[in-house]
């Protein structure tokens, strides 16, 4: 017979302590700081901020150190966190065209006003590993930095210049606020995006996977993707005017689609967009083919059956810290309900057994 496991509160307590010992590994070894997560992990701290929808930088390093490193949780305390934080305010839509890029590439233009800044990417290395890196010498430093703080316009607006991509019609309409409602569809564009910036990364990128291997109609160019510092702005009404408040990191993606057109208009391109806190190009570009992919009915195209085109299966299913709650939950007691299950079965088979033997008399 299936009985509860005994221990209770207890056997909890010593589960605590044992995680807390785990978590601080060998004590002969440095216990890591904060700082040194913030500065020498900062790809998964901008993770963690991006998906927890928090831009704090100490916190999400905190946050990876309590999680040992499991950034599904660390995002799961970020956002726990946030809740308790008051709201006094609403900053102004950031300028990103006024951002202090570290990194500015397009794959649609060799020569740029401003010109193309690599900046610090994975993408020319030759994926070995670095034993260098092991003997903890001296850390490199680089001889020359390409950063441009000048004013860099936008690429889709040298092409929206002739008419040749889909011209984005600004709204006064304050978007909804996904951290303060709840999903409902259909959902617009603004709260889509919303929805995508705060997704796992991993989700996104495979439904964004899925639509470059046919399973969408999305034929992508990277129009452009720009990292870099933008100023954080909040009207201030006692003042009369905004006031900067601060400086934040943010990744920004801008893809070129292929055309549509007919009979009586012309053709021209159209537009995918993904924007994340800090370095986080994987998931902005994701962001951005996603974000193409769920625009077929506003753009008068045939819904090709793709998952990517599907609105309420993408946004439902995106979100790690709910996806993560209805999966781990399972491993939670269930006698009762396994209990039942359980007899119920047997309830079957002693049906069957009887049958059988009224059928072989």
């Amino acid at each position: 017979m299936y009985v509860a496991v005994k221990g209770g509160e207890r056997a909890i307590d010593n589960a605590h302590e044992w995680l807390a010992e785990e978590r601080r590994g060998d004590t002969d070894i440095a216990e890591l700081s904060i700082a040194q997560i913030r500065e020498q992990l900062a790809l998964a701290v901008n993770r963690v901020m991006a998906e927890g929808s928090l831009y704090d930088p100490d916190l999400a390093a905190l946050a990876i150190k309590q999680s040992r490193g499991d950034l599904i949780e660390a995002i799961f305390l970020i956002r726990a966190y946030r809740t308790t934080l008051p709201r006094i305010g609403h900053s102004k839509p950031i300028e990103t065209s006024d951002m202090a890029c570290d990194r500015r590439i397009s794959a649609t233009f060799k020569d740029l006003p401003g010109g193309q800044i690599l900046g610090p990417t994975f993408d020319y290395t030759h994926r070995l590993l670095d034993f260098k890196l092991a003997a903890e010498g001296k850390a490199p430093v680089a001889q020359t930095r390409e950063t441009d703080v000048d004013r860099m316009p936008r690429v889709t607006d040298f092409l929206n210049q002739d008419g040749l991509i889909q011209t984005e019609t600004p709204t006064d309409t304050s978007p909804p606020d996904l951290t303060r409602q709840p999903m409902q569809f259909p959902a617009g564009r603004p709260l889509r995006l919303q929805n995508l910036t705060r997704g796992d990364e991993g989700f996104v990128l495979s439904i964004a996977y899925s639509t470059q291997r046919g399973y969408a109609r999305n034929h992508p160019f990277v129009g452009e993707l720009r990292i870099g510092r933008v100023v954080v702005e909040m009207d201030i009404p006692a003042l009369g005017f905004a006031v900067d408040i601060g400086e934040i990191t943010v990744t920004e993606c801008e893809t070129v689609n292929q055309f549509t057109g007919s009979k009586t208009e012309p053709a021209q391109f159209t537009r995918g967009y993904g924007l994340v806190f800090g370095q986080t190009e994987r998931k902005a570009i994701s962001m951005a083919l996603v974000d193409r992919a769920l625009r077929w009915e506003e753009l008068g195209e045939d819904n090709m059956g793709a998952p990517a085109q599907d609105e309420e299966f993408v946004l439902a299913h995106s979100d790690n810290i709910q996806a993560t709650g209805f999966l781990e939950h399972i491993k939670l007691p269930h006698y009762v309900d396994f209990q039942s299950e359980l007899e119920l079965v047997r309830k079957l088979r002693r049906e069957t057994a009887d049958a059988t033997k009224e059928a072989a008399e």
